[in-house]
């Protein structure tokens, strides 16, 4: 297993945060200001990601919550609230059903249970420009699509997008690339309906990589899931980080 970094703080119940592909921990930085008044919270980068060890080869979701779930086991008490935001949002999937004994329940944001053939297409393609043209021009392709006009066009919204445009930059193509065919080949269309934990489904209204239909499939898969809406594009947890920890918050204070 790689040796994965981590920030933990605040006091309370443990809520777990998985970031989006191409991002780091830092991803959360409101999200976890917010929540550590009243919560423990335990952030990590994924293997190749920020500060985490890389592993060359192939990836797969199994990988990564096999990866989180050894955290969890080193660093909780109890089990936990997962929250996963496009990426980590898979990964909370697949944990629920892989290691349902770890998690108390899950937030899937900005995310999918599935892709056609159509949306794997799309995967493969960034594959090719991550590893032919470099990670500058997965950039002019991602950054556009992870946040609105109006929230790119605003100081705080264009020094943030500096800051994560350097982690996505920073990244090995070979590892973004590695995601990338994992993103592509998910498929929780059988192992959703054996999560039994309560789930908080999050779209951006107007998230294109993860349209809210998409999550409304999630949705409808996990019993009892809830589905909630952010006016956001994809990075619901960056543009709008108050509202989304204050529907985490919510959820966790009622399961």
């Amino acid at each position: 297993m790689p040796q994965l970094n981590y920030i933990k703080e605040g006091r309370g119940p443990m809520i777990v945060l998985s970031h989006a592909l191409g991002c780091d921990l830092s991803m959360w930085d409101e999200v976890a200001a917010q929540l550590a008044r009243e919560f423990t919270v335990l952030r990590f980068d994924h293997r190749g990601h920020g500060r985490s060890e890389a592993v060359a080869g192939p990836c797969s979701i199994e990988d990564l919550a096999d990866d989180a779930a050894t955290l969890l086991q080193r660093e909780a008490q109890d089990s936990v609230h997962f929250v996963g935001l496009s990426l980590g949002g898979m990964v909370a999937q697949q944990i629920a059903a892989q290691e349902p004994q770890l998690v108390s329940s899950i937030v899937v944001a900005n995310s999918s249970s599935h892709y056609d053939e159509t949306f794997r297409g799309m995967w493969r393609s960034r594959q090719e420009t991550a590893l032919n043209l470099g990670m500058s021009a997965i950039a002019e392709t991602v950054m556009p699509r992870w946040f609105t006009r109006p929230w790119r066009e605003s100081a705080n919204g264009a020094l943030r997008m500096r800051r994560m445009r350097g982690v996505l930059e920073a990244m090995d193509p070979k590892t973004y690339a590695a995601g990338c065919d994992a993103v592509a080949r998910i498929d929780f269309s059988g192992s959703n309906p054996q999560v039994a934990c309560p789930a908080l489904v999050i779209a951006g209204v107007h998230d294109e990589a993860t349209p809210p239909a998409m999550s409304e499939v999630i949705c409808n898969t996990i019993s009892g899931a809830e589905l909630a809406t952010l006016e956001t594009a994809h990075l619901s947890a960056v543009e709008r980080p108050e509202e989304f920890a204050s529907l985490v918050a919510e959820f966790v204070k009622r399961v």
